[in-house]
């Protein structure tokens, strides 16, 4: 687009003057700010970079922040710096970093119980999803679903209809309202038609102590916690959430092979920054999160901590954040579920 400015000013309409004006500037400015990023990019990172983990040390969050970035801290030669800040159900690390300057310098290691569950269950949420950039997912998680042997269910199918012939007989247990473990699970029961009774627990351990003592009698989570009482036969596996087998029970269907398309439940971690970072900032980490994935000894690394090393590029992350926040808000819904 040109603009002619005629030395005549008088023949210029004044109310166009100011517009050719912005327009003009706008030109202007529009390849310096395109040359500043590039520049910035070119020489990120030149100090230390903080990864915000919002829960304790251990977990699937945790290792994957820490396999992560150390990978990324060898590629880009400056510190990755683990900080875990658990506490408010990751609100507090989330609101920390949706509220940090968006240069690139502090990251958050995100997971989807917190990504997706705090904004739809929690009033008055100190940040929210608009504020927080997608770099790259990470790592995710296949879920099992497991009951204890004294269930008269010996696969998926008769689970179900044992369930809808005896409606409200068992109970089910979770990590806490608002989980992996509850959403799923009740997005399970909407799509059964099946009935449970939900029974909350501050975290997968004590969870599992009351379903291997037959206080509760199904647990829907991630395998590392039960594969070794799986094979000691004191849980049955009837299923896994995901599109593969897992590994480590290659004995073990797929939802889809049991007979129950369309449910799929992952646990995943992603990092994430401060919306407005520079887009060359966040292309130039998830280009380095990829290659990092993709080395067989990073693979190696987190399947033997029980994840996947799992890699989408930000428009994959962001896809996945509206289509789960709209699936979870549904069986919130349909559910009358509240936060605690």
């Amino acid at each position: 687009m040109v603009f002619e400015w005629s030395r005549d000013r008088e023949r210029q309409p004044a109310a166009l003057r100011p517009a050719i004006l912005r327009a003009c500037l706008a030109l202007l400015v529009w390849p310096m700010a395109w040359h500043s990023g590039a520049a910035s990019a070119a020489d990120y990172p030149a100090k230390a970079v903080t990864v915000v983990v919002p829960a304790p040390p251990g977990g699937i969050i945790d290792a994957s922040a820490r396999l992560i970035s150390t990978q990324l801290a060898r590629a880009l030669a400056q510190p990755f710096v683990i900080e875990n800040k658990g506490g408010g159900s990751g609100n507090v690390a989330y609101a920390q970093v949706a509220r940090s300057p968006a240069d690139g310098y502090l990251l958050l290691a995100s997971y989807s119980g917190y990504h997706i569950g705090n904004p739809l269950l929690t009033p008055r949420l100190p940040w929210s999803q608009k504020e927080l950039e997608p770099v790259a997912l990470i790592a995710t998680a296949a879920n099992v679903i497991t009951v204890h042997p004294s269930v008269p269910a010996r696969t998926l199918a008769e689970l179900i209809a044992y369930l809808k012939a005896h409606p409200g007989a068992l109970s089910y247990a979770s990590q806490g309202n608002g989980s992996v473990s509850h959403i799923g699970t009740e997005i399970f029961k909407q799509q059964t038609g099946t009935q449970m009774l939900h029974v909350p627990y501050r975290g997968s351990g004590p969870a599992l102590q009351d379903v291997l003592a037959n206080q509760v009698q199904i647990f829907i989570t991630t395998p590392p916690s039960v594969i070794g009482h799986i094979k000691a036969g004191k849980l049955r596996a009837l299923a896994v959430t995901a599109k593969q087998r897992h590994p480590e029970l290659p004995y073990v269907p797929t939802t889809a092979e049991a007979g129950l398309k369309g449910y799929e439940l992952e646990t995943w971690v992603a990092l994430f920054a401060p919306a407005g970072t520079p887009r060359p900032i966040v292309e130039k980490l998830s280009a380095q999160v990829r290659q990092a994935l993709e080395k067989p000894e990073t693979r190696a690394a987190a399947e033997a901590a029980g994840f996947e090393a799992h890699y989408e590029p930000p428009e994959a992350v962001a896809r996945r954040v509206a289509a789960e926040s709209q699936a979870w808000g549904r069986a919130i819904r349909d559910g009358n579920i509240k936060a605690d």
